[in-house]
């Protein structure tokens, strides 16, 4: 189904098609030839068979370019984290980040810098700095956090007692 026009289009097409859109993490502007007619459009929703796991329905939201849409973006980190380097793990709290823009505006993803996060730091959204685009997730919302491994941390328990 199509929507976020004058009315719905309803359509209906093999499942195959839209295999590649559905099983991505990234967000893709799509053009649905509906009879003739082109859209653009993104996917907005999908429903699942229960049991089987087959794909049932797919909404499409359509693109007008004078109308902002609120989409989910995935995350993807660049830089290598001081924190990791020394031997901590980095942990993803978000995958995807909620955003508001434009068509034309849509990132096809939202680079996060880890360059700074050291051993038991988090970096949250609202370190993220926005393109042409509203951030609506909560800006104190983490997005990944360096973990401090077991064996670090009794490393740093066993230094500290030597110390007193």
């Amino acid at each position: 189904m199509l929507y976020g026009g004058a009315e719905q289009v309803h359509f209906s097409a093999p499942a195959i098609l839209f295999r590649d859109l559905v099983y991505s993490p990234e967000v893709y502007q799509v053009d649905l030839n509906i009879e003739g007619t082109h859209y653009k459009a993104i996917m907005q929703d999908l429903q699942f068979h229960p049991v089987n796991e087959q794909l049932l329905h797919v909404d499409f939201l359509l693109l007008q370019d004078e109308k902002e849409v609120k989409i989910d973006v995935p995350v993807r980190f660049v830089g290598t984290s001081p924190g990791v380097m020394a031997g901590g793990k980095l942990v993803t709290k978000l995958r995807k980040l909620r955003v508001k823009a434009l068509p034309a505006n849509l990132p096809d993803s939202i680079a996060v810098d880890i360059s700074d996060l050291e051993l038991g730091k988090s970096i949250k959204v609202n370190k993220i700095t926005p393109g042409d685009y509203t951030i609506l997730t909560n800006p104190l919302s983490p997005v990944a956090t360096v973990t401090i491994p077991r064996a670090l941390k009794s490393a740093q328990t066993e230094e500290k007692k030597g110390k007193k």
